[in-house]
């Protein structure tokens, strides 16, 4: 089980991710969690979207270099200590986690998180064996 990731490599100048998030509100492109890291020449943005294969094609057709990744999302409790029930069973099974983040859905009570880790699918099945179950998709309300 895992989740596709978009990122979006841009130069480190104002008006880039304004370039970005333009062309997919022109094509009606629906984020459902987004991220932005930086280094001194470049950013990452890291997206997740309703429909991967048409945010790919848009972003090759307006010169965007970018790549797809499979990553782990999770919903998990909105409360304190849900973040570190999820990475106490990645820790048990010793999955590292490359990066993180999260966002708000619309469901009281719920937090989803996205992990980039090695290998998915590994860790799929170890936060399965914990109880917790990964998501397919990013569709929250």
């Amino acid at each position: 089980m895992s989740v596709k990731q978009i990122s979006v490599f841009l130069e480190n100048k104002p008006g880039a991710l304004c370039e970005l998030t333009s062309v997919l509100a022109e094509n009606n492109i629906d984020m459902r969690a987004f991220s932005v890291a930086e280094a001194s020449d470049f950013g990452i943005a890291r997206i997740i979207v309703d429909d991967v294969y048409k945010t790919t094609t848009v972003l090759r057709e307006k010169g965007f270099v970018h790549s797809v990744s499979p990553v782990l999302a999770v919903a998990l409790s909105d409360t304190p200590g849900g973040l570190n029930e999820i990475l106490k069973s990645l820790s048990a099974e010793k999955v590292n986690v490359e990066y993180m983040y999260a966002f708000l859905g619309n469901t009281p009570g719920k937090a989803y998180m996205v992990f980039k880790v090695h290998e998915p699918v590994a860790a799929a099945a170890a936060l399965s064996k914990h109880g917790i179950m990964p998501l397919d998709e990013l569709n929250v309300e």
